[in-house]
């Protein structure tokens, strides 16, 4: 009996890697090994959707997934798929989304395998995952900031034994990335609560890290001060499960970033499609450091039998098996599921509250904006914003947020640093970690480092993520030419925004209608983009007086999707009419204009460029069967050239005249010298021409 305990005993390798935690780890290591090898086995169903596995890279990604709890936050890469198996995904559930299935729970078919999003109560929280390398590293170091924050601020309880931490699964060859370095920033600036697990099998597809990385990812992150570097064998189960375990011991007492490289090697094809026989000349080296030969000997040694080892192997496969029998057998798809999830649903359908409220002077549009957000942050305590400059020395460059970091606080009001990518990408973490973030890009100019973020994770979260995670923010964006601002302060960038769907834009011309479609974005669940036109903010240009209104009570609300009459045509027997279908600075060109043609001419301001209000635009049109869209931007190839194409289309039948566009000069950028700059822009004296034009067709 004696010499059985003894045996008994010799079952763990210390008091940390227990008989069942080592059990457990072996199961799932041979799960995955199984996997790979049955993908690659059936090769010609497995590969008709591109996917990798984690052969080779078991060992450390298994280390993590068995000590992450439910409370905690993930970014899984997609070479990640031991990491799900280690917080409890089964096979089967992983293959739905290999095969893409319409259980698939994830996506819903919609993604490639091992692209994970989660929100399961006893699992960790996993964000939607894309596929673009190192992209990933933003949005959960905003989760991570989001964690912060509520810490900080009461929202959650700081005495918790077990604090959250957030975790970012990344390749080696991902840390080239530029976004990569701006998440460090953060990370180490904030002291934030957050895992940055690197894995560096040495390759990026067939370039090699020695032609490619000048350092890797443990020797890179030195150079950010604050950030503490473990590097690994990560084939070594035993080595990687201490390491990281002393890790997040330490991240959750202490709150501070730590980044763990591990060498791992890359045993099976980068993806399906990209094998490694065509290019790899190190593979029989490569074999010599697989984690699954290394943990099986470490546990012969520790008293484990070689029976019973293989014996759970037999299990592991027998399981593989059936459940990818299973998920073949499972539902496709229905054609009618495409349409799901591109926006989580909004609760504000109708115009609520005053517009105008009596006894009020009326208020510059800036301060409409001002006025908004304060309401907002003094009422939701999930509410806070940032971005550059928008803190308590300046209040932002155009004073849009003055006074807000005095009233809330530098923990709800705080300046980022010169981060495009970061202050939009963070967005989707901030928003995973239930909060509402408000964000300013200083100029739409500058708004291009941050539009990788913006198209890859912000608007698709929702869609990928099959409804689990759509990214509630506002993004602000001052926009337009004003004051001679030159080409890098100018600029109209709405086009490209609108090509990027998944997210709403907002473009008011008013100061009410500006602090309305605020309050609509805050309580929309869905990525939102404000355009502010710096012309309109004072109302110091000639003709845009009534950009100045009376600021709207508290409760005043405008739904996205409706458009403004700003003036309607009279209905005359003897003289044709015409409507403008215009926006921003447009609706006052057009305004202007319109006093040369008393009573012939309608206005419609979109208000919202997506979703756009067709319904008033279509009844304009057909009302008065001719129509300019009048717009800021260079015409060729824009969101007006789009929308008048549409109402071409639709209007076909009862235009008397084509459809004309107005719109700058198709130059690539505004000129300093003003001169030049109204050469460029439209005016109300070039929008009096087409119109002249188009009446008398």
């Amino acid at each position: 009996m004696a010499s059985i305990a003894a045996d008994k005993k010799m079952r763990k390798i210390n008091s940390t890697l227990t008989e069942e935690i080592l059990t457990k780890a072996f199961r799932l290591l041979c799960t995955a090994k199984a996997m790979t090898e049955l993908y690659e086995k059936n090769k010609e169903v497995t590969a008709k959707y591109v996917h990798a596995t984690s052969r080779g890279h078991e060992a450390i990604q298994l280390a993590l997934g068995l000590q992450l709890l439910p409370q905690d936050y993930l970014s899984a890469y997609y070479r990640d798929d031991s990491i799900l198996l280690g917080i409890g995904m089964k096979p089967y559930e992983l293959m739905l989304q290999l095969l893409g299935k319409r259980d698939d729970p994830f996506s819903g078919g919609r993604t490639y395998y091992c692209h994970p999003s989660l929100k399961r109560d006893d699992m960790p929280k996993i964000p939607m995952q894309s596929s673009a390398t190192g992209m990933q590293a933003i949005p959960t170091t905003g989760i991570a900031m989001g964690v912060q924050y509520r810490e900080k601020t009461g929202m959650d309880d700081v005495n918790r034994k077990e604090k959250p931490v957030v975790v970012c699964s990344l390749g080696d060859a991902s840390i080239t990335e530029g976004e990569v370095a701006e998440a460090f920033q953060m990370a180490v600036l904030k002291k934030l609560p957050i895992l940055y697990l690197v894995q560096d099998n040495e390759w990026d597809i067939s370039a090699n890290a020695k032609e490619v990385r000048a350092q890797d990812a443990a020797e890179y992150a030195r150079g950010f001060k604050g950030l503490e570097v473990r590097s690994i064998n990560g084939s070594d189960f035993v080595k990687s499960y201490e390491t990281i375990k002393e890790v997040l011991e330490l991240i959750r007492k202490e709150r501070r970033p730590f980044l763990i490289h591990a060498r791992v090697p890359l045993l099976n094809h980068h993806t399906s499609g990209v094998r490694k026989e065509w290019y790899r000349d190190d593979l029989e080296e490569a074999m010599r450091r697989d984690p699954y030969p290394m943990l099986r000997n470490q546990m012969i040694a520790a008293g484990f039998d070689e029976k019973e080892l293989n014996e759970l192997e037999t299990e592991a496969k027998q399981t593989v098996s059936e459940h990818y029998a299973e998920a073949m057998k499972a539902e496709n798809p229905k054609p009618e599921d495409l349409f799901l999830h591109d926006f989580a649903p909004t609760p504000v359908t109708e115009e609520k509250g005053v517009r105008a409220p009596a006894g009020k002077e009326p208020t510059v549009m800036v301060d409409s904006a001002l006025f908004a957000i304060r309401e907002l942050m003094a009422k939701h305590p999930e509410c806070l914003l940032y971005g550059q400059d928008v803190g308590g020395r300046l209040g932002g460059v155009f004073r849009e947020a003055a006074t807000l970091a005095q009233q809330f606080g530098d923990n709800r009001v705080f300046n980022t640093p010169i981060m495009e990518a970061f202050i939009i990408g963070s967005t989707v973490g901030m928003s995973a970690a239930g909060l509402k973030p408000i964000v300013e890009v200083q100029f739409a100019d500058y708004i291009w480092p941050g539009l990788n973020q913006l198209f890859t994770e912000v608007s698709r979260s929702c869609y990928l993520s099959n409804g689990k995670w759509p990214v509630s923010c506002i993004i602000r964006v001052p926009i337009g030419a004003y004051g001679s601002g030159g080409p890098y302060h100018s600029s109209s960038v709405e086009s490209v925004v609108a090509n990027i769907r998944g997210v709403k834009i907002a473009y008011p011309s008013t100061g009410a209608d500006l602090k309305g479609l605020i309050k609509a974005a805050y309580y929309d669940p869905n990525p939102v983009v404000i355009f502010e036109h710096k012309g309109l903010y004072w109302s110091k240009i000639k003709g845009t007086e009534e950009a100045r209104t009376i600021e709207p009570d508290e409760d005043y609300i405008i739904p996205f999707g409706k458009a403004r009459m700003v003036q309607e045509a009279e209905t005359f027997t003897d003289k044709t009419t015409l409507t403008v279908i215009t926006y921003g600075m447009g609706v006052y060109w057009a305004r202007s204009a319109s006093k040369k043609f008393q009573g012939r001419v309608e206005i419609v301001d979109l208000r919202t460029l997506n979703p756009l209000d067709e319904e008033a635009i279509l009844a304009s049109v057909n009302k008065h069967n001719r129509c300019i869209v009048l717009t800021e931007e260079p015409g060729n190839n824009s969101f007006a050239q789009a929308l008048a194409g549409r109402i071409s289309e639709k209007c076909f039948a009862n235009l008397d005249a084509p459809v004309r566009i107005i719109g700058s000069e198709n130059l690539p950028a505004i000129p300093l010298n003003s001169v030049l700059e109204a050469t460029m822009l439209p005016n109300a004296e070039k929008v009096a021409v087409v119109m002249e034009e188009l009446l008398s067709y």
